[in-house]
């Protein structure tokens, strides 16, 4: 069993910088993959960005390539996302997610979930 808790979302201008943190308790946090996930209002739940258990390769979705970063320090048990760039069609909740496994771009894959954290960029 995992749990996840989100933090760090906000009301940013675009072109600002916002740092998600997800912290994770239970057993053997090194063992899953990490996603981020967003929703907004009216649209599906899509993915972000995801990286492995031993985090030596991510995956980002083609909207946020070069703007986003995922990272993880599985001492401390947390995945980070860092948005850099942001624009108004970045505002959504933020869900953090994981999976034993690999990174997989579909939600259906992805065992645990976090509450989420609302990020909201102004033009």
């Amino acid at each position: 069993q995992v749990q996840l808790v989100e933090s760090g979302g906000g009301l940013v201008q675009a072109g600002g910088s916002l740092r998600l943190s997800c912290a994770a308790s239970g057993r053997a946090f090194s063992s899953y993959a990490m996603a981020w996930f967003r929703q907004a209002p009216g649209n599906e739940r899509e993915f972000v960005a995801g990286m492995t258990y031993s985090g030596g390769t991510a995956a980002y979705a083609d909207s946020v390539k070069g703007r986003f970063t995922i990272s993880r320090d599985n001492a401390k048990n947390t995945v980070y996302l860092q948005m850099n760039g942001l624009k108004p069609e970045d505002t959504a909740v933020y869900y953090c997610a994981a999976r034993l496994g690999e990174v997989h771009g579909h939600l259906k894959y992805y065992d645990y979930w976090g509450q989420g954290t609302q990020v909201t960029v102004s033009s």
